[in-house]
């Protein structure tokens, strides 16, 4: 059975170690859901934070692929209750004088904050785990969702 897996890489912090990575993944057949990639406490290194959707067979030959690289350090399956997560959203939402007070009272219920308004839409910025923002993105289309974007997960263990 398929399902998400979040994978943690940390990489040698070179020209084309991106590439590399993204394109063995996609040589084997897998959507990449989430790639993020980012500086670490040393300058030196990247962590590169990967969902994909795989079966345990499947995920196992990408972890041991992803091994195999010369730029990659190590390579380290998220456990699920065992990291922590976030994205950020931005999202253009239509809306009206009376809508208006209802959206800002579900953004504050999801800790967003709106980012910019005109008198036709606001941009609702948020961060939070995956869930919680599929869940805000669902209550959001109730008001037309004119824009959106979201940056990819970013995951630490615990």
């Amino acid at each position: 059975m398929s399902e998400k897996h979040t994978i943690s890489c940390l990489v040698e912090n070179h020209f084309g170690v991106l590439s590399r990575v993204a394109n063995l993944i996609s040589a084997r057949g897998f959507n990449i859901d989430s790639l993020t990639v980012s500086a670490t406490e040393d300058p030196t290194i990247s962590r590169m934070t990967i969902v994909v959707d795989a079966d345990a067979v499947k995920l196992e030959q990408v972890k041991n692929q992803l091994n195999r690289l010369i730029d990659v350090i190590e390579v380290q399956e998220m456990k699920e209750g065992r990291f922590i997560d976030r994205e950020l959203l931005l999202a253009q939402v239509k809306v009206n004088g009376a809508a208006l007070a209802k959206l800002e009272a579900l953004t504050q219920r999801y800790g967003a904050k709106v980012a910019h308004a005109t008198d036709q839409s606001v941009v609702v910025e948020v961060a939070g785990d995956t869930k919680t923002l599929d869940q805000l993105v669902d209550e959001l289309r109730k008001y037309g969702v004119l824009k959106l974007v979201r940056t990819g997960r970013v995951a630490l263990e615990k």
